[in-house]
C-alpha cells in the first residue's frame, strides 16, 4: 500500500485508451486517441492529489449543510374522487381495477 502523503503519477497509454473506449462502447478515432489519454491521465492525477489530502481531522458528514427541512402540515388539499375513476374504468372489482394478463 502507497503512502497516503505520496500521490503517484498514471500515465494512460493508447492501448488503455483503446480498452476504456471499448468497454465503455465510445468511437475514439486515432488521432484523438493521445489527447484523451492525456486528459485522463491528468484527471487520474487530481483524483490522486485528492487522495493524498489529510483528512483525519474532518468528521464525515451526510450533507455539507447542518440543517433540517422544513415540513408542511399533513392535511388533505385534494377531494376524493374514487368514486367517480371507478365509475368510468372497464372493470372493477372490490374497489380494484382489473386489467388484462400480459405475462403468462
Amino acid at each position: 500500500m502507497r503512502s497516503p502523503s505520496r500521490p503517484y503519477s498514471v500515465s494512460l497509454n493508447l492501448d488503455d485508451i483503446q480498452k476504456l473506449a471499448d468497454l465503455a462502447k465510445l468511437e475514439i478515432e486515432t488521432g484523438e486517441a493521445a489527447e484523451v489519454a492525456a486528459k485522463l491521465s491528468g484527471i487520474m492525477t487530481l483524483v490522486d492529489e485528492l487522495k493524498a489530502a489529510d483528512t483525519s481531522q474532518v468528521e464525515a458528514m451526510a450533507h455539507p449543510l447542518d440543517t433540517t427541512q422544513r415540513l408542511r402540515p399533513d392535511r388533505v388539499t385534494e377531494i376524493d374522487r374514487h368514486a367517480e375513476y371507478q365509475a368510468v374504468a372497464p372493470l372493477v372489482e372490490r374497489d380494484l381495477y382489473l386489467v388484462p394478463k400480459v405475462i403468462e
